[in-house]
């Protein structure tokens, strides 16, 4: 994905317009489209960020890397954050972390996991409103916007799903082994010898035994 978003620079120069590409899972920015050829200016690693999506401004977005750098990045419009994030988020789930991130938060370990799904979470809300929104214009829905709202919304479960499960992972413990099944002890009967026809365990019968009791209480 690729685009133009406003950067915050400094408070002498303020919010200033880049060309941002994301790809393989690097963020980099150019000062513009033009000058892509030339290098860019910047560049993050996303499977390392936090991507904290702001409260107020509906169209800010900022990636943390907690004690290192900060990035604080606007969108066009709403809609165009919200395309952001779901790349972002996407490449943050698909990137094959390997040693290059060390020195940073684990990004597969369960507080950062827990703060992606946080921001999913965020998304949902956002995106399930628009569809809402799209789906009840007066005049009829407008068709256009629904299926781009949906669009993004599909894409955002997915990513949630695929957040949710990895924290299922790894939140899960081993599985404990298996009791062994219990066996009924099996009585020691000694068999007749040979050429003998009786028994040397004498058996009674629920029969014989209530009848010599009744014959223990007559006497």
């Amino acid at each position: 994905m690729e685009g133009i978003l406003w950067k915050w620079t400094n408070y002498w120069n303020g919010w200033q317009t880049r060309w941002f590409i994301l790809d393989n899972g690097i963020l980099s920015y150019y000062k513009s489209q033009e000058e892509v050829n030339q290098g860019c200016k910047g560049s993050v690693k996303v499977s390392v960020c936090q991507i904290n999506v702001n409260q107020i401004d509906s169209t800010r977005m900022d990636l943390v890397i907690p004690g290192q750098q900060h990035m604080y990045l606007r969108a066009p419009s709403p809609q165009d954050r919200q395309k952001w994030l779901v790349a972002l988020g996407s490449a943050k789930a698909c990137v094959d972390s390997k040693g290059d991130s060390k020195g940073f938060e684990d990004p597969n370990s369960l507080g950062h996991k827990k703060s992606e799904l946080r921001l999913y979470c965020d998304l949902l809300m956002q995106q399930v409103h628009a569809v809402k929104s799209a789906a009840n214009t007066e005049g009829g829905p407008e068709v256009q916007t629904l299926e781009d709202a949906s669009s993004l919304l599909s894409a955002t479960c997915d990513t949630f799903i695929r957040t949710l499960e990895d924290i299922m992972k790894l939140t899960s413990g081993p599985t404990p082994p298996m009791a062994a099944p219990y066996e009924m002890p099996v009585p020691n009967l000694a068999m007749p010898k040979n050429g003998s026809s009786k028994s040397q365990v004498n058996i009674k019968t629920p029969r014989q035994s209530l009848i010599r009791s009744v014959s223990q209480e007559n006497r």
